[in-house]
């Protein structure tokens, strides 16, 4: 498929608008509504703006996923979302899950990082992108919001947010059970059990099993498996309590294991030439040259990787109704403990890598808490206001081996800890209408962000740390930063079922530190001495600021059996925060910096067209101009013009799915197809932009139920045509690739 480069302007993007406002507010006059229709669409039911709305009338850049679609999708993790939603990457990397929207992103998956986009389980932040590509079971729908949210989500919502909820507890008896096989040694199971206990109680438990083998191939000469595998098993208990007529208290807890493997990467020679030169070209290549690391270390022989992931989380949400206005409040206490072994292809020259192995340990716990406000009632008034605090606290240990060629100990050590990062913010959003048709909205929020850490940077001749022959440098820093953030927005009907808006809304994620100390500073025994200190504008990087200016259309039309979703934004996006691997004090250490500014601007339409009673069309399409407006990563070569990650400038996706009869039962068939531009990924420390090709990818399923069964088998293909593409790499020249074709058949019974 040819996609033709489309450079944005906003001129375009407003004609654009107007023609699309035009045309939709015509066809709704042209064709009512007729309610009852089966080819009608279904509304969904948001809590984007933190209360209860319609999706199609909640003045917000978003895409909804119900349950049902996830799973006939065979949707199980958020890294499967990418293929069906406008101007989002959601990768799952070695390192945790990258969010890209609208061309921003982050880097920094490490203990002192933050994300650029909020992940949230039920409302709660999951500040580590390591703990956030979880398993997908016993959803209500994950809702996705594009563009600053820092009003009413706060905590790093620059880019966006994903936020993953879950069914709660019913006041009926069900349950349903779930198995599945395919290629790989995939092996697949769920199950769950809703009870309600009396009129007031009601229980709900829900159990997932995933595992398959790895994708890639070893050619390294040793017996190991090597990873782009899967082995978790995740629970959860929620029980919902009426309490009284006026309030309710739902709590819940989840549990789950991770044991898979961390060698997930490949190294960038397997899709790229020219990168010793410092200009990376793509080749072809088949799946499985791709996906084989045939890399043999000069200086080592690798292990055998893995990675055990343990997470929980207890979390209460409590609503009392005041008449009024509603009180509520949620909380979550979430611990997160994780140990790996990896090995590293390391390029320490142009043309010459080595093995390392790399040791980590890491123990996580954090704390949130949300009161709030929100007013009852149809009047024309409707507002909300709210206090939140968080909590991250963290230990690490970061060990890597086999780096004496270049001049390091046998044993180069990061030990990290405690590194704390608070949160407290209190924010308030009203809306009124000034009209039956119009309304406006005005929110602020202020965030008050203080990061601690302290640790050192061992060189050590054993394991263990031995002050006779071993030394070590020290790692300690602070930072206080803080911003208000705010939304001002309008939105107007121009028929019942078409309104237009628009908001200016500003986004913000906090500062942080690198590696190293400032001049007299102390900690864990060790001074900072004048020699050892690092610079404060070295040590330390600002907060990440983004100003967006959006405006949109949501119609549904030809008697509510088509719907379109169209947006355009223009963001003014400074202070971006990039990492990298740099050299400091003669060892190679992870820093962050600040990058100049960037310019995005898009177009993004969205919609879904039920052509029959049995058939439906659901389709989107994103046009995106982001790229750097001025950023020298060496402070010498300028990056001005250069595209920003991940962002290509056109993705079309194109969706059907037709219901037949067939052998006394129904046939549900579905595809759906993705076409992206070609895009790149930079590593701003090296001085590389890798370029990745455009290309086209599809999935495709069968589901079959017999007429009044409770079972129903389901067939699906993902990645049909076996393309792999980059999905993220690194300072070292490590390469994670996308999953190669999947297939699956899964049995569904329903008691």
């Amino acid at each position: 498929m040819s996609i033709r480069r489309v450079r944005l302007s906003p001129t375009l993007l407003a004609v654009s608008i107007s023609g699309i406002v035009w045309t939709a507010a015509n066809a709704q006059v042209a064709a009512p509504r007729q309610s009852g229709s089966e080819a009608e669409i279904a509304e969904i039911v948001v809590t984007a703006q933190r209360t209860v709305s319609n999706e199609s009338r909640t003045p917000v850049a978003m895409s909804v996923m119900s349950g049902e679609r996830l799973h006939d999708a065979g949707i199980d993790r958020p890294s499967d979302l990418s293929a069906r939603l406008p101007n989002v990457h959601l990768d799952g990397a070695a390192d945790g899950l990258k969010i890209t929207i609208r061309g921003v992103s982050n880097a920094d998956t490490t203990e002192k990082g933050d994300p650029s986009a909020a992940f949230m389980l039920d409302g709660i932040y999951i500040a580590r992108p390591q703990n956030q590509n979880l398993s997908f079971h016993d959803l209500a729908r994950v809702e996705v919001l594009r563009g600053p949210q820092g009003t009413l989500y706060g905590r790093n919502a620059t880019a966006g947010v994903v936020n993953v909820i879950s069914n709660a507890p019913v006041r009926k008896r069900e349950a349903a059970a779930s198995v599945g096989a395919g290629n790989f040694g995939s092996r697949k199971a769920s199950a769950m059990l809703n009870v309600p206990v009396s009129d007031a109680l009601a229980v709900r438990a829900a159990v997932a099993y995933n595992k398959h083998d790895s994708y890639l191939v070893n050619a390294q000469g040793t017996p190991h498996t090597l990873g782009l595998d899967r082995d978790d098993r995740s629970a959860r208990l929620s029980a919902k309590l009426a309490i009284g007529r006026s309030a309710s208290l739902l709590l819940r807890h989840d549990r789950s294991t991770v044991h898979d493997n961390n060698d997930s990467i490949v190294p960038d020679t397997n899709f790229y030439t020219g990168v010793a030169s410092g200009s990376p070209q793509w080749y072809g290549a088949s799946t499985g040259q791709r996906l084989t690391n045939a890399f043999v270390p000069p200086n080592t022989v690798p292990a055998q990787g893995y990675s055990d992931k343990t997470t929980s989380g207890t979390g209460a949400e409590l609503a009392w109704n005041l008449g009024a206005a509603t009180l509520s409040y949620l909380g979550a206490h979430r611990n997160y403990e994780h140990g790996a072994l990896a090995n590293f292809y390391y390029r320490v020259a142009p043309a010459f890598a080595l093995g390392v192995r790399q040791d980590f340990s890491g123990d996580y716990e954090q704390d949130s808490h949300e009161l709030r406000i929100a007013t009852n009632g149809s009047g024309p008034l409707s507002a909300q206001a709210g206090l939140y605090y968080f909590r991250e606290e963290s230990s690490v240990v970061y060990g890597f081996h086999d780096l004496e060629l270049v001049g390091l100990p046998p044993y180069y050590v990061f030990p990290h800890g405690p590194t704390v990062a608070r949160s407290r913010a209190a924010f308030g959003q009203a809306t009124y209408s000034m009209s039956p048709q119009l309304r406006v909205t005005a929110g602020a929020r202020h965030t008050k962000d203080d990061k601690s850490r302290v640790g050192s940077t061992n060189f050590q001749q054993a394991q263990a740390f031995n002050p006779a022959t071993d030394f070590r440098l020290l790692n300690a820093a602070s930072l206080d930063t803080h911003k208000t953030t705010w939304r001002l927005g309008a939105d107007y009907d121009l028929a019942p079922a078409t309104f237009v808006y628009g908001a200016v809304s500003t986004g913000y994620k906090a500062g942080g530190f690198n590696d190293g100390c400032l001049a007299g500073s102390s900690g864990v025994g060790i001074g900072c001495p004048a020699a050892a200190a690092v610079p404060a504008n070295t040590l330390l990087y600002q907060p990440e600021q983004l100003r967006s200016y959006e405006a949109g259309i949501k119609t549904r039309f030809w008697r509510n059996r088509a719907s379109l979703n169209v947006t355009a934004f223009d963001y003014d996006y400074t202070n971006l925060q990039l990492s990298g691997v740099a050299i400091v004090q003669g060892a190679p250490r992870y820093v962050t910096a600040n990058a100049g500014s960037a310019s995005v601007k898009g177009l993004e339409v969205e919609g879904v067209v039920n052509a029959t009673a049995a058939g439906s069309f659901n389709y989107t399409l994103a046009l995106l101009d982001a790229h750097y407006v001025s950023y020298t990563p060496d402070g010498v070569h300028s990056w001005a013009g250069n595209k920003l990650d991940r962002a290509p400038r056109t993705v079309v996706t194109l969706g059907y799915q037709h219901r037949f009869r067939a052998a006394g039962g129904q046939l549900k068939a579905g595809v759906a197809a993705r076409s992206s531009s070609s895009y790149t990924i930079g590593v701003p420390s090296q001085l590389l932009q890798y370029p990745i090709p455009s290309r086209t990818t599809a999935d495709a399923s069968l589901g079959y139920r017999p007429d009044g069964a409770r079972w129903s088998l389901h067939a699906l293909v993902k990645n049909i045509g076996d393309k792999i593409a980059p999905i993220a790499i690194d300072s070292f020249g490590m390469l994670v690739p996308s999953d190669p074709r999947t297939m699956d058949v899964r049995l569904d019974y329903r008691f």
